[in-house]
């Protein structure tokens, strides 16, 4: 039987990730810090390993016999020490790849991983494309995807308490956004699939590139509020608002300059869309979804 660990099993694409895999008769090792929310996908067959990702000796055991891996680089934004944090996960995924033997890692990255710097929390992903890459004999696939539509979650309730959409993109910097589920289907067959070899990119965009404008317009519409409309915070208000919202200072600042890298075009696309690159969902259809959570508020 195929073995797949599935890093973030319990997260946005890792969730996901874990059930598609489970519903082909995978052997899934479902991995995440905590053991009580590893437990629903353990009770669906899942084999759960609850352990820290900073951790080598965790993940060597869980990575070990594995046909492939799914990686990411969990965070906790209200944790201090972003970067250092990002480095230390990083360094222990790549000594447990290789001392694991895992040959085949499918991983989460995303558009702007291509630049050095400049990019705020994306930077940790370049950083973690360049240890993988430097791992011989493995086979990496890095998935890219635009910004996800689930982040507009987030929203909600300041558009509820105040009215907005607010964020520090400029109002017409188009750009690349997707579902997380679209993403997780990816993910999964890929994970199942031979046909590629050494280091693949492969950016992930919904069926078209979006402005904050467009995306208020259409909220306004679906939430019932003629009167929602897209604010431009400035970068040192934006940060202060993060803060106090309960974000570590220095990923506040992070989260603030990857927008300004946008604004700036350091974070785009890079590839051609094909019907490898777009995905199907769009932001009209996953904006039920928001309605619905708003709507339960």
């Amino acid at each position: 039987m195929t073995t797949i660990s599935v890093m973030g099993a319990t997260g946005r694409t890792g969730g996901s990730i874990a059930q598609r895999l489970l519903a082909r008769d995978v052997h899934v090792r479902a991995l995440a810090r905590s053991d009580e929310r590893l437990r629903p996908i353990a009770a669906q067959g899942a084999e759960a390993l609850a352990g820290d990702a900073a951790h080598a000796a965790y993940l060597t055991r869980a990575f070990r016999g594995a046909d492939a891996v799914y990686a990411l680089m969990p965070h906790d934004p209200a944790e201090p020490g972003y970067l250092r944090q990002q480095q230390r996960q990083g360094e222990a995924m790549a000594d447990a790849l290789r001392a694991s033997g895992v040959r085949r890692v499918v991983m989460l990255s995303s558009i702007g991983a291509d630049q050095p710097a400049g990019t705020g929390v994306v930077q940790s992903l370049y950083e973690q494309e360049q240890r993988l890459r430097a791992i011989d004999g493995l086979n990496v696939l890095f998935l890219r995807p635009g910004a996800f539509f689930d982040t507009y979650h987030a929203a909600l309730p300041v558009i509820r308490s105040a009215g907005i959409l607010a964020d520090a993109l400029a109002p017409d910097q188009a750009g690349p956004l997707v579902a997380t589920r679209d993403i997780a289907a990816v993910a999964a067959e890929v994970l199942l699939a031979h046909d590629w070899q050494g280091i693949v990119v492969r950016e992930l965009c919904g069926p078209r590139d979006m402005t904050s404008r467009e995306v208020a317009r259409i909220l306004r519409a679906r939430l019932g509020l003629p009167d929602l409309q897209y604010v431009q915070v400035p970068y040192d208000e934006m940060t202060q608002t993060l803060v106090e919202a309960g974000m570590a200072p220095d990923a506040a600042a992070l989260i603030v300059e990857m927008a300004r890298g946008m604004n700036e075009g350091r974070i785009r696309s890079t590839q051609l869309r094909d019907e490898r690159t777009t995905l199907p969902t769009s932001f009209e259809e996953f904006s039920h979804e928001l309605a619905e959570a708003f709507g339960r508020d």
